[in-house]
């Protein structure tokens, strides 16, 4: 009964610990995209500049990162050539950058709820360009699936309100660019067996995404920023928490996917995109319409058919796994009886 009740005590607190990392990630999700709505959105903050905030981001990190890896030591480095780092590293780095600076951008454009149907998405884009790359196998279910979730965007897009050609194409271009980061990161890190946690991530992509950026934002903004310098003011508790909560949604992160699985991550990611919705319609006063919802949810079970495929599989995965352990096992066992039932027939014949 002791027994059975410690167990039963490890189970709930490994459920309670799962719920806590789940809603850790979601609230940090949560406030970093908001946050960033309002500084950026010309109605609120009033400070559109997309690749600035980015930048600021990207710097914020590499200086968290540089100091928990190189002053304090509290992470070691990946054991990283110059070669390894320029071949697989930085062309991440540069997709990350073009990642960021677009979804950024969009929130100049978009609201909240629509943003979030757009990124519905992700899965298309993730497994056909992991088709284009090799890494996947097509599938006509899939595709099925994949078409089913494109059709739930469009129709919410049809039923945005406020619909902007140039935002939506700059959302798009984030997930394509975002989609193809999340490929390269199998093909160039994972394949080779390079493993990153969240801290030596940035220790390494941060600085070649701050580098990328730089290049736009000299031309892009920096001339304008330059003209409105002397009547803006940095605002260091805005931007710095601004900054703290995008590090700390990184280290969230890596908590959600370490601790419990990136499959749960995309689950989470559903359940955050309906709050963002509920919350960017009733407080941000964003107007959501019958056709978004309807589009969405279309899209939304498109999603969750697909994550339940993701979850069968590696089922089957995680049953192979174990099976091959005691498939081993039996076969010396059956050598060990055969061996032994030789010996007892030699011993006869003697």
């Amino acid at each position: 009964m002791g027994k059975g009740g410690a167990l039963s005590d490890g189970v709930v607190k490994k459920i309670i610990l799962s719920y806590t990392y789940v809603a850790v990630w979601i609230f940090l999700s949560f406030t970093v995209i908001v946050y960033n709505k309002y500084i950026l959105d010309k109605k609120l903050y009033n400070w559109p500049f997309p690749i600035s905030l980015t930048m600021i981001h990207m710097a914020f990190c590499s200086s968290l990162a540089f100091a928990a890896v190189r002053i304090f030591k509290l992470v070691e480095p990946a054991a990283l050539s110059r070669r390894v780092y320029l071949s697989s590293v930085v062309p991440i780095g540069a997709l990350y950058s073009l990642s960021l600076w677009l979804s950024n951008s969009a929130y100049i454009y978009l609201s909240v709820s629509f943003i979030q149907m757009l990124k519905a998405l992700m899965p298309v884009a993730v497994y056909t360009i992991g088709i284009m790359f090799k890494k996947d196998s097509y599938k006509s279910s899939t595709m099925f699936n994949m078409l089913a979730i494109s059709v739930g965007v469009a129709i919410a897009a049809y039923g945005e309100a406020k619909y902007d050609s140039w935002g939506v194409f700059l959302q798009l271009g984030a997930v394509v660019f975002e989609a193809t980061r999340l490929v390269m990161i199998q093909i160039l890190l994972t394949s080779k067996g390079i493993s990153l946690n969240p801290i030596t991530s940035l220790y390494y992509v941060a600085p070649s995404c701050l580098a990328f950026l730089a290049i736009p934002w000299l031309f892009v903004e920096y001339p304008v920023l330059k003209q409105q310098s002397s009547g803006f003011h940095f605002d260091f508790v805005i931007f710095g928490t601004n900054s703290l909560c995008a590090f700390a949604l990184n280290l969230a992160v890596f908590l959600l996917v370490g601790k419990t699985s990136a499959l749960t991550m995309n689950v989470a990611g559903v359940v955050k995109d309906w709050l963002l919705i509920a919350f960017s319609w009733s407080v941000i006063k964003d107007t959501v319409t019958p056709i978004n919802l309807f589009g969405y949810g279309l899209a939304f079970l498109g999603v969750g058919y697909y994550n339940h495929l993701k979850l069968q599989a590696l089922k089957a995965k995680e049953a192979q796994k174990k099976a091959q352990p005691e498939d081993e096992e039996s076969g010396k066992l059956l050598e060990q009886r055969e061996g032994d039932g030789m010996g007892k027939k030699g011993d006869s014949q003697a």
